[in-house]
């Protein structure tokens, strides 16, 4: 009933209109080099095969910069408005995707995988706070024998024993098999495991090196190499 009567509401007045009268599908994100948010959401939209245009929002704005510092406790970015529809979270994204795309297999088919991927998605959701601050997303950077303290450590190995398990459970070569909600969710870990040079057991430096080789993330990453901007606080020296 809520579906009809938004339908019948139409569009907000003033929203962009596509070619068949609905709103223009738009992702809202900000630095592809540094806000892995960012990435999770245009990771799932991509996935997903719905065509979006991308809305950026500078790095030196004042509200996603505190986002990805982590200074801030609101999720600005990703922002997703499809057909007068506007979800700003990047768990509420995939669910979102997963309903108007279910043929692109987010979400395993299987309902214990299902409950397994949406269990170790919310894990990385709410989750890993030391490695977030400890090993900040930066595409740009590498830092071999980067420094890792104990806790950011502990979040690692967690990380690892989820990936294994997957691995082992689902068969790989991602971690439910084929690609989906959970590898969005995990693949900006993949790039600071990279960028820090941390060492990995042999299925899971695979598994980052199957993220990385991923058309979307070679295309992502492209884009965050020609950013001109850099947030000094994450160009960490050790």
């Amino acid at each position: 009933m809520a579906d009809t009567q938004q339908a019948a509401s139409g569009p907000q007045e003033g929203a962009e209109l596509g070619t068949k009268g609905k709103p223009k599908t738009t992702l809202t994100i900000s630095s592809k080099n540094y806000s892995s948010w960012s990435l999770r959401g245009w990771l799932l939209t991509k996935f997903a095969g719905l065509e979006f245009t991308e809305h950026m929002v500078a790095p030196d704005d004042a509200d996603a910069r505190a986002e990805i510092l982590l200074l801030s406790s609101s999720i600005l970015v990703p922002c997703l408005e499809h057909e007068g529809i506007k979800i700003w979270d990047t768990l509420a994204i995939g669910e979102y995707l997963n309903e108007i795309k279910p043929r692109a297999g987010l979400l395993p088919a299987d309902r214990a995988a299902r409950a397994h991927c949406r269990a170790i998605c919310g894990e990385m959701h709410s989750g890993f706070s030391a490695l977030r601050s400890a090993l900040p997303m930066n595409l740009k950077g590498h830092f071999p024998k980067f420094k890792i303290w104990s806790r950011a450590a502990a979040d690692i190995e967690r990380i690892t024993t989820i990936w294994n398990g997957c691995f082992k459970t689902y068969g790989g070569p991602f971690l439910f098999g084929e690609r989906g909600m959970a590898d969005a969710m995990y693949a900006p870990v993949a790039t600071r495991l990279l960028t820090y040079d941390v060492p990995l057991d042999k299925p899971c430096a695979a598994y980052c090196e199957r993220i990385m080789a991923m058309p979307e993330m070679i295309a992502w990453v492209a884009d965050a190499k020609a950013e001109p901007e850099d947030i000094d606080e994450l160009e960490v020296e050790f």
